[in-house]
Formats: structure tokens, sequence, C-alpha cells
């Protein structure tokens, strides 16, 4: 029998009814010849409330402990939907991520799976029952319990799939795929029928809450073709894969992300010094910008998300003690970007993406460019408005 690899985001299992359902639906697709692997997130706000509960206690967790804390909403998911599959005469078992065989870095709360031996899930397969596994969570070579960063259900379902050869791996949210716009803040955005991996990992990174970059990195390396599809009802989605030729339109969305902190250094700054304090901290970041050459620094912007940086304030005050003011901690800026193959083909969309900007009175810190991409740094207040006035002037709606 095939095997398929559902993925069920925190909102899709954020309270019994919700649960019910999902199990009604895994039921479908084991009854229709499927053997079936179901990732969880966990349920609803309760990442969120478990942080909080943290931050209550220290401003800057250990990271080891506050994995220990964090992995518990996951387990609590997968367990009440091995029930609810029991319930509906389901054979069904749960694992957690050291249990599944997801083994990662030692990089606490945002490991990298580095390794996958799926050989419980493979047993119990063979055995006639529904897996149901922890997302977001894995086991390092020291044996420690680690966490994948925020998104990080996709990344498991993802590897599970390679591993176990999987026909597909279908990410479930409330929304049927990916759009070329938040549909929020957007409401004409157009849903896509299918994405490069590329494309969707331009889209990941620079704010689309859909699916997790890694998990589209992922996917790409092992070629598996991701569905990204509605919880609620039967939708087509949206197929993240490798594409021979090219779709209809270069440019495929526009999406902002307000949740960052950008470090601006300036000129005495040395970036190889400022990226080492980060690196020995877990900080991630993308470089925006940065005008110096070779003999002549410039100044550095580097957008940090915050999503995984769990002591912001901590880490300011570090900042402050290591470089002064040198480094500048701007957290009023966000990124507007638009994603899409040879979009830099001619500087046509960055031009019209410097013209909605000036257009709205918005003013630009900075500007990225890629192959792929052009990202626009400006005030957070300037970014939902940006995004719809982009949207219309590029892809017309």
């Amino acid at each position: 029998m095939p095997i398929v690899v559902q993925k069920y985001g925190g909102s899709s299992v954020a309270d019994v009814e919700k649960l019910g359902k999902v199990a009604r639906r895994v039921k479908e697709k084991r009854d229709s010849g499927y053997q079936v692997v179901v990732v969880v997130s966990a349920m609803g706000d309760t990442t969120d409330e478990l942080l909080a509960l943290a931050k209550g206690v220290s401003a800057d967790p250990p990271r080891r402990e506050l994995d220990m804390l964090l992995t518990c909403g996951e387990r609590i998911s997968m367990a009440l939907l091995s029930m609810a599959l029991q319930e509906h005469g389901v054979p069904a078992i749960s694992f957690t991520g050291s249990q599944s065989g997801i083994i990662t870095n030692d990089a606490h709360a945002q490991a990298r799976i580095v390794e996958v031996r799926p050989y419980r899930i493979q047993e119990e397969l063979a055995n006639g029952k529904v897996v149901i596994v922890a997302g977001y969570q894995g086991v390092s070579f020291k044996k420690e319990v680690t966490t994948l960063g925020r998104g990080g259900s996709d990344t498991t379902a993802v590897a599970l799939a390679a591993a176990l050869e999987a026909e597909a791996c279908e990410i479930y949210s409330d929304v049927d795929g990916v759009f070329s716009a938040d549909p929020r803040v957007v409401p004409d955005a157009r849903k896509l029928e299918a994405l490069s991996y590329d494309e969707m990992q331009e889209l990941a990174s620079a704010g689309a809450k859909v699916l997790n970059a890694q998990a589209v990195e992922w996917a790409k390396a092992r070629g598996i073709t991701i569905l990204a599809r509605t919880a609620h009802g039967q939708g087509t989605g949206t197929a993240v894969q490798e594409l021979a030729v090219p779709t209809d339109s270069r440019i495929k969305g526009v999406t902002a992300d307000a949740e960052m902190a950008v470090l601006v250094a300036g000129p005495d700054v040395a970036l190889e010094e400022l990226l080492e304090f980060l690196d020995a901290r877990a900080v991630r970041g993308r470089t925006l910008a940065h005008d110096g050459l070779p003999g002549a620094p410039g100044r550095t912007f580097l957008a940090v998300p915050l999503a995984d940086v769990h002591g912001p304030e901590a880490l300011q005050r570090e900042l402050a003690t290591r470089f002064g003011p040198a480094v500048e901690w701007r957290d009023g800026w966000g990124t507007v970007t638009c994603v899409g193959v040879g979009l830099n083909a001619d500087w046509v969309p960055l031009r019209k993406a410097l013209a909605a900007a000036e257009g709205l009175s918005a003013r630009v810190h900075a500007v990225s460019t890629s192959p792929l991409q052009v990202t626009l740094l400006v005030d957070k207040s300037h970014l939902k408005p940006l995004t719809a006035r982009l949207h219309r002037e590029l892809l017309g709606t």
C-alpha cells in the first residue's frame, strides 16, 4: 500500500471538535487504500502560551529547557488525535520526534534535521496502524530533545515523506494553498496552482506563513512534491515542486514581514565580528544591504527574524555592551518582498516597487535584489498598504 504523509497545523487541531474532523479525514484517506502518517503541531496557541510561561520565569530562557517545555504542545496533539482515531475504529499510535527517528544537530530552538531513522514508524505501518508524529521536534546525537524553529512541523512532514518514500506530502492549514499575497491584506489575491521550490522558499523566508522555508529546502533536495491544502473542504491547493517550464507570470507573489528587528552596523563595525556574535547566540538573519567595499567598510543592514529569538531584550543589552552605539537596533522596520523567477531580468519590477513606495510617502531604508526577489526595507506602518499597492502594480489586482 502506498504511503501518504499529512501535516495538520495548530489551528486545524485547536480543539476537540477540530481534532474529530481531522480524525475523520485521516480515516477517509486510510479507507481509500493508503498507509497514513500524520504530523501534528501544538493545539491552537499552545506554543505561545508555553513560551509566555517561560518568559514569566526568565527574560532569556535557557534554550535546552525551552525545548523541553515547548515540545509538550505537540505531544498533547499527537496523543489526543490517536485517541480520536481509535474512537473511530482506526488503529493508531503516537510517537514523539525522537521515537520517530528524527535526528538533528544540537542547535537548541533552531535545530536542523540531519538524518531520519523511521524504523518504529515502518513497523507500526506494517501492523496496519496510522502513525501520529509530534512535529517540530527531534533528538540530537547527544540524546538531547531539540526543536526545529517556528513552522518546523512542515519540515518534520517533508523529512518523513522522503525517508518513507511516500507518494505525497500534504500540508493542511486554514487556507487552500499559497496565494499571491495574504488574502487578509489583499482580498483580490489569487491562489497559485503551482510554485517552484525556489519561489516558495523565497516567499517563506520573506514572511509568507503557509509553508516553512527549511521544509521547502528539504523537499527540493530530495525531490518531494508538497501539496498545500485546506483542512476545511476539498480545495485543489497548491503544488510546490520542480517546474520544468516557466509558468505564465514571472512575478508570483508579494509578501511582508513585520516580525523582525533590523541591526544597522556602522562603518567601524567588522561584519565578521558581528556575524560571529550572532552565530554564537544562534540568531539567524539575512543581509539586506551592505554598502561597503574591501578597504572601505560601510553600513550593513541585517534583518533578524524574531520568531526564534526568545530573549530579544537580553540580546539588545548584549549588543549594546559589545558594540555600543556602533550597532543600532531598529524594531520599527519591516520588509516587503516581491518573488518570481527572472523577476530582475530588467529594472521594471524594482522601478515599480520604488515608485509605489514613493506614492505612499514610504521611506525606503534599504533595497535588496536577487534573480528571485526584490525587497524593500520600510517602516512597519507602511507594510500592508505597500503590499497591496505592489500587488496591484505587479500582478494587476
